[in-house]
């Protein structure tokens, strides 16, 4: 007999100013799900995940989540490699908020496919990272298929 199961986990780095302050796993939703199977399909293949959010909500991530609980005014930034970077079973995306941001107190992150609304593939609720107008924040967020 011959089981195959297919699982889709995330996992993501967030650094302050280059230095690493938190590391966690995360939920890849259902819709993030739907979302694969339909790159599967011939004919209209839904768009790449292109952009990243973050927010200020502390409800636990779950399986039918479609946007972040409290999306950040002008947090939703382009991807530093639109589309993400493919690696064996991996995808990575990677961005980074600069001073040029405004300052957030981030408690939530996650990965959508367009500038606003559009899929959500994965998100994830963290303790508390202040970003102050001077720093930076970068997010290197893994999903392996296996």
């Amino acid at each position: 007999m011959i089981i195959d199961n297919l699982e889709i986990t995330g996992a993501l780095q967030i650094s302050l100013n280059n230095e690493i302050v938190h590391q966690c796993d995360n939920l890849v939703v259902t819709a993030g799900k739907n979302w694969v199977a339909g790159r599967f399909k011939d004919g209209s293949i839904p768009d790449e995940m292109s952009h990243m959010a973050l927010g200020s909500g502390s409800t636990a991530a779950a399986a039918g989540n479609t946007a972040l609980e409290t999306e950040l005014s002008n947090s939703r930034i382009v991807l530093t490699t639109d589309g993400g970077t493919v690696s064996t079973n991996t995808v990575q995306y990677d961005a980074t908020w600069t001073s040029s941001h405004a300052a957030y107190v981030i408690k939530e992150a996650g990965i959508f496919n367009h500038a606003s609304a559009g899929t959500m593939l994965a998100r994830t609720v963290f303790d508390v990272i202040n970003k102050g107008t001077d720093d930076t924040v970068s997010i290197t967020w893994t999903i392996t298929v296996s």
